[in-house]
């Protein structure tokens, strides 16, 4: 674990350290926003090419368009709840899901009741009863108000996994959940300018790998839990890669 949080801190100290950085860093910042949407929408089913979705504008037409439009939209609003995870992070889920899935008027903003059925066709691990997912989600809510000497990786790591594990909503949780791990990591101060987005790291490395580290967690053993972490962190140190690249192609003018 102490091998995954310094690698993850170096990968992020060389983005920083980018003369780009100190010159264009709101550039970055989009960039990295844009292309992290458009890997958390891959891992719930709707790989687009990056280019269609810059070129894109309307996101209504179908289920994979409303994917990414809702991994958009998640990502411009995760900014704006930052100074309120640390107070109510319950109530920044909720508006989480209140944005994501705002075509479904009736389940949105609210953990699910018991009963209600949970559409998140990737993830095919046990799901906790609605009782137990009430039950967790309010502990997970006092951890990150109580704060935690762990570093900024294993808090974020858990918040994923935890929130992919019970999957309180009825909806697009996984998109929910790595927006949480977004907001963590800029939050913490790891990632301030949010320009190492794990999104990336997770599409990346891809779907098969992500649901068998989350299998790991899921189990509760040492080892599954330093398997997760160890694969957010891989996913961070992957989206720094990618905004690294970023700076040295706008460095060379030819982006």
């Amino acid at each position: 674990m102490a091998e995954s949080v310094e690698s993850v801190r170096k990968a992020v100290d060389r983005v920083y350290g980018h003369r780009i950085m100190r010159r264009r860093s709101n550039e970055i910042t989009s960039e990295a926003a844009l292309r992290g949407a458009r890997g958390s929408a891959a891992l719930s089913g709707a790989d687009w090419a990056l280019e269609e979705v810059r070129r894109r504008t309307d996101f209504s037409g179908d289920d994979e368009a409303r994917v990414v439009g809702a991994a958009l939209r998640l990502t411009a609003e995760a900014g704006q709840l930052l100074s309120i995870w640390r107070q109510s992070p319950l109530r920044v889920l909720a508006r989480l899901h209140l944005v994501a899935a705002a075509d479904k008027a009736d389940q949105v903003g609210r953990p699910r009741q018991e009963g209600e059925p949970v559409d998140e066709p990737f993830v095919g691990l046990p799901l906790p009863s609605a009782a137990e997912a009430h039950g967790r989600l309010e502990g997970l809510g006092g951890l990150v108000i109580a704060g935690s000497s762990a570093p900024a990786l294993v808090t974020a790591a858990v918040v994923h996994g935890e929130l992919l594990a019970l999957r309180p909503f009825t909806s697009h949780n996984g998109l929910v959940a790595r927006t949480a791990e977004r907001i963590v990591l800029v939050g913490s101060g790891l990632d301030p300018k949010s320009v190492c987005p794990a999104e990336v790291g997770y599409a990346e490395l891809g779907r098969d790998s992500y649901l068998e580290a989350l299998g790991g967690y899921v189990s509760g053993t040492p080892e599954g839990m330093a398997a997760w972490i160890a694969h957010c962190g891989r996913a961070v140190e992957l989206g720094a890669r990618e905004s690294t690249a970023v700076c040295e192609a706008l460095q060379r003018g030819a982006a």
